[in-house]
C-alpha cells in the first residue's frame, strides 16, 4: 500500500462520526425558543400564545376527539331523523290526505267536520296524462326510478345550509306538504329525506304522484288538482289540454304569482311556456308542438267552474275551544287537526249546543249602546261528573260569519267575576273555617279604612243569616267575612278552585283585581255540584287517526277542593240565590238551580247556576268596556239573569233532572220564595220553549243542526214575540185612551 493511500484511509478515518439526533420535548422547546429568538418582536409574542395551545392540543389528541364528536353528532342527528320518519306513520298517508276530520259528539254522532287544505280527491287515473308529463317534466324527471329522493340534490343543500340544491323530489314535496313546515332549513330537509324514503317504502309510484296532486295548493284557496281544473279552466282534470297542464304545473313552484288570475296572466305565461319546453327536453312533446302551444292566449282559456263547499261551521264557538285545546294540551298543530282527517271525540251534547246557540242568536236580549254596538257575551255548560264541556259558545252572533277563528270570550276573556267570586274566596273558606249558615252577619254601613263601599239596592239590611247574605250578595258582610278569615287564606282556596288571586286587597271580595272567563267559573262550581271534587273542564275524550287507530286521550286531572259536607252546605246557602235572591229572575221554570250572580261595575255581568247534572256560566259585558259608550246598566238581576233563564230553558230538559240532596234554607226556614219581576218575558220565554221543545220531541227528540231548520226556528220564536208584543201594546193603547176620555169628559 502507497503512502499516498494511508494518508488517504486515514484521512477517511480521521472524519468525526455522525451522532443520531434523538428529539425530546425539551430539546424541541429549545429549539422553538431559539427560533422565536430570530423573529420580530410581535410574531413572538404571538407565538409564545399559541405555544401552550398547540401544546394542549398536542397532547390530548383534540384532533380526534373534535372528529369523534362531529361523526357522534351526525349519526345521533341521522339516527334522531330516522327516528321521526319511523313514527312518522306514513301508512295512513293516503288516507288521511282523502278523509276530512271529524267532530263526533258525547253520542257517537257527527257534530261536524273541519276542512281545512282539502280539495275533491280523485284517483290517478282521473288525470289527463297531460298533467302527469308536465309535472314529472318540471318537478322530478326521475320520479319513476329513483327511490324517492334526490342524493345530490340533497347533499347540496346541506352543504349550503339550505340555500342550494334546487327543487326536492315529488316524494319529498309530499312528505314537506303532509309533514313539515316551509322553512329552508337543513333539519327540514333532512327529515324531509328520510320521510320521502319511507314513503316511497310504503306506496307505489302511481299512489305517490296522486296523494301529491291531490295535496298541492293552487293559489286562491285551491287545494288539489281537481277543483284546480276546474277553477282555472272549467274542466275535470281528466280533460286538461296540453297547454293548460303546463300552466297547472307551473303554479306548484308559486301558485299564488302563476296562477293565470294574478295580474290577469302576467307571470303565467312565462311559467306555462317554461313548463313546455321542459317537456320538450323531458321528451313528452317536440318542440314544434310546443312552440304552437306557446302561442296560445292563456286568457282566453281561463273559466271558473269550481263551486265551493260551504265553510260555514255549525259550531264555530265549540270547535275554536277544541282546536286551541288539542293545540295546547295534545300538542297537535292546526294543520295536523285541519288536514289528517282525525276523528275528534267530544262530550259536546248537539241538543245543548243548539239551544245555546239559539239563545244567542236572539239579539233582541242583549243590551245595545246608543250607536247600536251590541254587548258581547259567552257561555259554557259543563257535566260535572265528567267535566265534559256539552256547549260552549264564545261571542253573540252579530254577524252571518260562521268562522271559528273569532276571539272566544267563553276561553280567553280576562274579567272581573264580581260577587261570584264570593262563594269562591269568601264563603267557602268560611265555613271550613267552623262557620255555619245561620250565623249572624251584619250588613251595615262599615268603614274599612279608607274605603266605605255600599249595597246595589243603596239600602241595609242589618243583621241577617249568612245564607242570605250570600243569596242577596251582600258586600259588607262578604267583605267583613273575608278580612276575618284572612285574605291569604281566602286567596290560596281561591287558586284550589283554579282562579288566581295576585293581592291581598279587601276588594278582592268583591272581584275587584280579578280575571276570570266562563270557562274557569264553570270549572271552579263544578266543585259544588260534585262534592267537592274538581275535574279539569275538557272537551276532547280521545282522537282518533284516519286508521282509526286512538292517538290521543283525554287528559283529565282530578282533585278535592273542599270535602262533601263543606260542598253541600255551600249548595245549601246557594239554593237561596234562585229562589229568593240575586238570580230570582234567572230561574228556569220546573228546576231547581243553586248559584251565585255577579256585577262588576256597569262593565261585567254574571249568572253562575248548577243543578248535580250540569254547570252553567253565562257573562255579559262590552268587548271595549273602557270606553264611556259601552256600559251596562242596573246589576246582573236584570237582563242577564233573563238571557240565563232563556239558556238553561234550552239545556235543562237534556238533562237526567237529578235532585238536589239539601235543602234549602229559606224553605226550612219557612219564607216563601220571591215573585220574579219580569213575569211577561218568563212567561214569553216558557211558550218558545215548550213550543220548540214539543216540535223536537215530534221529530224523535233530534237537535236542530241545520242552518236552515235554526234560522225557521228563529223565525217562529219571532213570530210569537211579534204576535205578544202587539197584543200588549194594543191592550195597553186601549187603557190609555180610557183613561183620557175620563179626563177630556
Amino acid at each position: 500500500m502507497s503512502e499516498n493511500q494511508n494518508f488517504s484511509r486515514r484521512s477517511k478515518d480521521s472524519k468525526p462520526k455522525k451522532k443520531k439526533l434523538i428529539k425530546t420535548k425539551n430539546t424541541e422547546e429549545k429549539e422553538v425558543n431559539e427560533a422565536e429568538e430570530l423573529l420580530p418582536e410581535g410574531k413572538s409574542t404571538f407565538s409564545k400564545i399559541m405555544r401552550p395551545i398547540k401544546r394542549f392540543w398536542k397532547r390530548y389528541n383534540l384532533t380526534k376527539i373534535l372528529i369523534i364528536l362531529v361523526l357522534l353528532t351526525v349519526v345521533s342527528m341521522g339516527s334522531y331523523l330516522f327516528y321521526l320518519a319511523k313514527t312518522a306513520n306514513v301508512k295512513v298517508l293516503e288516507s288521511s290526505i282523502a278523509a276530512q276530520t271529524e267532530i263526533i259528539d258525547k253520542n257517537g254522532a257527527v257534530a261536524g267536520k273541519l276542512y281545512g287544505q282539502k280539495g275533491t280527491t280523485v284517483e290517478l287515473s282521473q288525470v289527463s296524462k297531460n298533467i302527469k308529463d308536465a309535472v314529472i317534466a318540471t318537478e322530478d324527471r326521475t320520479f319513476y326510478s329513483n327511490h324517492g329522493v334526490n342524493v345530490s340534490r340533497f347533499t347540496l343543500a346541506v352543504l349550503t345550509f339550505g340555500r342550494f340544491g334546487g327543487g326536492s323530489t315529488i316524494t319529498q314535496q309530499l312528505a314537506k306538504n303532509a309533514y313539515l313546515t316551509q322553512a329552508q332549513t337543513i333539519d327540514r330537509k333532512a327529515r324531509e329525506f328520510f320521510l320521502a324514503l319511507e314513503i316511497n317504502k310504503h306506496y307505489s309510484k302511481d299512489a305517490i304522484l296522486a296523494m301529491y296532486l291531490n295535496n298541492s295548493y293552487f293559489g286562491n284557496g285551491i287545494w288539489g288538482i281537481e277543483d284546480a281544473s276546474e277553477k282555472y279552466f272549467g274542466v275535470h282534470a281528466s280533460e286538461v289540454t296540453v297547454d293548460e297542464a303546463a300552466t297547472l304545473a307551473g303554479m306548484l313552484k308559486g301558485p299564488e304569482i302563476y296562477n293565470p288570475l294574478y295580474l290577469k296572466g302576467k307571470y303565467a305565461t312565462n311559467r306555462r311556456d317554461t313548463v313546455l319546453q321542459n317537456m320538450v327536453n323531458a321528451g313528452y312533446l317536440k318542440q314544434a308542438q310546443a312552440d304552437q302551444y306557446m302561442k296560445v292566449d292563456l286568457l282566453s282559456q281561463v273559466k271558473d267552474n269550481y263551486k265551493s263547499p260551504s265553510t260555514q261551521y255549525q259550531y264555530p264557538s265549540y270547535y275554536n275551544a277544541l282546536i286551541s285545546e288539542a293545540e295546547s294540551k295534545y300538542g297537535l298543530s292546526l294543520q295536523e287537526i285541519m288536514n289528517n282527517g282525525y276523528k275528534i271525540y267530544t262530550g259536546m251534547d248537539q241538543s245543548m249546543q243548539t239551544g245555546l246557540q239559539k239563545t244567542y242568536s236572539n239579539l233582541s236580549l242583549f243590551p245595545q249602546a246608543s250607536d247600536g254596538t251590541y254587548a258581547q257575551s259567552a257561555s259554557v255548560a259543563i257535566d260535572p261528573k265528567t267535566g265534559e264541556v256539552e256547549a260552549l259558545v264564545g261571542n253573540v252572533d252579530t254577524s252571518t260569519s260562521n268562522s271559528f277563528t273569532d276571539f272566544n270570550y267563553a276561553t280567553m276573556a280576562k274579567r272581573s267575576p264580581g260577587s261570584a267570586i264570593k262563594p269562591l274566596i269568601v264563603y267557602t273558606p268560611a265555613i271550613e273555617a267552623g262557620w255555619t249558615i245561620n250565623r249572624i252577619v251584619n250588613d251595615v254601613p262599615t268603614d274599612f279604612g279608607n274605603w266605605s263601599p255600599t249595597e246595589a239596592s243603596g239600602t241595609w239590611a242589618g243583621q241577617v243569616p249568612l245564607y242570605q247574605a250570600l243569596a242577596n250578595s251582600y258586600n259588607i258582610p262578604a267583605i267583613s267575612t273575608y278580612k276575618t278569615i284572612g285574605p291569604a287564606v281566602g286567596n290560596a282556596k281561591g287558586k284550589e278552585f283554579g282562579i288566581t288571586v295576585n293581592t291581598t286587597n279587601l276588594t278582592n271580595a268583591l272581584g275587584s283585581g280579578i280575571e276570570t272567563n266562563p270557562w274557569q267559573m264553570a270549572q271552579a262550581y263544578q266543585t259544588f255540584a260534585n262534592g267537592g271534587v274538581m275535574k279539569s273542564a275538557h272537551l276532547i275524550t280521545k282522537i282518533e287517526n284516519a286508521a282509526g287507530q286512538v292517538i290521543k286521550t283525554a287528559d283529565v286531572t282530578s282533585k278535592r277542593v273542599v270535602s262533601k259536607a263543606t260542598a253541600d252546605t255551600m249548595t245549601q246557602m246557594m239554593l237561596g240565590t234562585f229562589s229568593n235572591g240575586s238570580a230570582y229572575n234567572a230561574a228556569p221554570k220546573s228546576y231547581t238551580m243553586a248559584g251565585k250572580t255577579g256585577t262588576n261595575e256597569n262593565v261585567d255581568q254574571w249568572v253562575v247556576g248548577y243543578t248535580p247534572d250540569i254547570v252553567m256560566a253565562l257573562w255579559v259585558g262590552y268587548s271595549n268596556p273602557n270606553d264611556t259608550l259601552y256600559k251596562l246598566s242596573g246589576t246582573s238581576e236584570g237582563q242577564t239573569s233573563v238571557i240565563f233563564r232563556q239558556a238553561a230553558s234550552y239545556l235543562l230538559p237534556y238533562t237526567k233532572g237529578t235532585a238536589f240532596t239539601v235543602q234549602n234554607p229559606y224553605v226550612t226556614n219557612g219564607i216563601s220564595a220571591k215573585t220574579p219581576y219580569y213575569t211577561y218575558q218568563r212567561q214569553l220565554q216558557d211558550n218558545i220553549v215548550a213550543q220548540e221543545q214539543a216540535q223536537a220531541n215530534t221529530t224523535g227528540n233530534t237537535p236542530t243542526t241545520s242552518s236552515s231548520s235554526s234560522s225557521s226556528t228563529t223565525k217562529s220564536s219571532s213570530n210569537v214575540l211579534d204576535k205578544t208584543v202587539k197584543s200588549i201594546q194594543d191592550g195597553a193603547s186601549s187603557v190609555w185612551n180610557s183613561i183620557s176620555n175620563l179626563f177630556k169628559n
